[in-house]
């Protein structure tokens, strides 16, 4: 089972963030692209041919937040778009926020031959 496969849970705050060696682990299974960054939180700029490809990536990425309930943020430009995702609740990074990161991935995948 992929990170992609599993079910955002909706954090009502506190609980501790993931510890650090698991967050690494986690985000080895991400793979490419994605990182921890100052904040603690995970990022990821995905590039894109023009605006309009960014805008649909975030469009349907948005569809997904929505229906897992766990909402990133979005950082939309021409041909790109940052997402950065942690849990807001405990301004830290849960399992879910992987969840969330590794089926952004999964929706850029139409994308990704156009792009490069």
């Amino acid at each position: 089972m992929s990170l992609a496969d599993n079910k955002c849970v909706p954090c009502r705050g506190g609980v501790p963030p993931v510890p650090a060696d698991r967050a690494q682990a986690l985000l080895t299974e991400l793979g490419r692209g994605w990182s921890i960054n100052t904040q603690g939180h995970l990022e990821r700029l995905y590039t894109f041919k023009d605006f309009a490809q960014a805008l649909a990536f975030v469009n349907k990425v948005g569809a997904v937040a929505e229906a897992e309930g766990h909402h990133p943020d979005f950082y939309l430009a021409w041909g790109k778009c940052k997402v950065e995702i942690w849990t807001h609740k405990i301004n830290g990074l849960t399992e879910s926020d992987f969840y969330l990161a590794a089926k952004a991935d999964r929706e850029f995948e139409p994308f990704r031959t156009v792009a490069a």
